[in-house]
């Protein structure tokens, strides 16, 4: 997901995308406590994606 991308999309948009975020990255977590993750970069990935929209979405509430 690139920077630009997630700037296209509405704050109601970003807010749900984050929520599927947060669910991902609990059963990445989950996995990984389990011993049963199988795609370790894709925690990195969720965690930098969050924060992608979370600063995009601050940027988005300042302007207004």
């Amino acid at each position: 997901m690139n920077a630009s991308d997630v700037r296209a999309k509405t704050a109601d948009e970003l807010k749900a995308e984050l929520v599927n975020l947060k669910k991902e990255q609990f059963n990445l977590r989950f996995q990984q406590a389990t011993q049963q993750l199988e795609a370790p970069a894709r925690v990195r990935q969720v965690r930098r994606d969050i924060a992608r929209i979370k600063t995009i979405l601050a940027q988005k509430s300042a302007a207004e």
